[in-house]
């Protein structure tokens, strides 16, 4: 009020008169009318329970509109049609032109190799890049229309094979993965990671007793040479750190062919280390390396 008397003031001043806006309070806190209409649009057709715990009333588009406008919030059910028209209209022009986009470059002799094996993650970020503003859950579900699937590389792979013929050492771990010193108990295994030139795969020896991975080698082949590799590396590490023998120590691994085999088991042997075999692709069984 003070403010308005100041204009009215200084309006008589200068000779002019003042234009005066007005408005009442509730303008001042009334939602957006997007606002109210989003309201609608999420609330409509929920269903409350009824008295006897069944289904009951569901909510409709001219009720809430109704109980919106005797709370101070105005708003017809035409007004929310309309809008709710006009937004699916823009909503489909936007997918229409986000298909030419994404079709386009599909196509493209120069990229459309590259673009074709992209998932909707990837796809998105390309797209956000070009300069192209979509929503990630917009090219999610366009590509889910179009029927576009980014590159699968494969089958799953499995790492833990065994092989009959070989001597299949006993589980002496039975899933206890912890020891009171170092070099007590190892746990070896290997896996896999994709990357952009294909599959790595990555053998590792871990420490029980501080968590420490000893030793690790990475391959293009699951063979015994890697798993050996690995063990190596481990021994190599604790020769270096002053350890002259590992006698006592228990290497365990799970029942795949690469730690059944007599070259890695007569190696652990010769170092004093007792093998210990696990079961066959039972993650329990290599908890600590899992």
């Amino acid at each position: 009020m003070k403010g308005a008397r100041r204009v009215r003031e200084a309006a008589r001043e200068n000779g002019t008169t003042p234009t005066v806006v007005t408005a009442s309070r509730a303008d001042f806190h009334r939602p957006a009318r997007e606002t109210v209409i989003r309201f609608i649009a999420e609330h409509k057709d929920h269903q409350v329970a009824g008295p006897d715990g069944g289904a009951g009333l569901r909510w409709g588009v001219e009720p809430m509109c109704a109980v919106l406008s005797e709370h101070g919030v105005p708003i017809s059910p035409s007004t929310y049609y309309e809008w709710m028209s006009k937004t699916a209209t823009r909503r489909q022009l936007r997918d229409a032109e986000t298909v030419e986009i994404i079709t386009a470059a599909r196509e493209d002799k120069k990229n459309g190799r590259f673009v074709q094996t992209l998932g909707s993650r990837k796809l998105w970020i390309w797209l956000r890049g070009q300069g192209h503003d979509v929503a990630r859950c917009t090219v999610e579900r366009i590509m889910r229309e179009q029927g576009w699937e980014g590159a699968r590389y494969g089958a799953k792979h499995k790492t833990t094979i065994p092989d009959e013929s070989h001597v299949r050492y006993p589980d002496l771990v039975d899933r206890r993965f912890y020891a009171c010193a170092p070099n007590r108990l190892w746990v070896a295994d290997f896996s896999y990671v994709w990357t952009w030139m294909g599959f790595v795969y990555v053998a590792f020896v871990i420490d029980a007793y501080s968590r420490r991975i000893v030793g690790w080698r990475a391959a293009r082949s699951m063979t015994t040479d890697l798993v050996l590799a690995a063990v190596e590396h481990a021994f190599f590490t604790r020769a270096q750190e002053g350890n002259t023998t590992l006698r006592g120590l228990i290497a365990h691994s799970d029942a795949g062919s690469q730690y059944t085999s007599v070259a890695f088991t007569q190696r652990l042997i010769d170092e004093g280390v007792d093998p210990s075999v696990g079961s066959v692709g039972d993650a329990l069984d290599k908890g600590l390396a899992s």
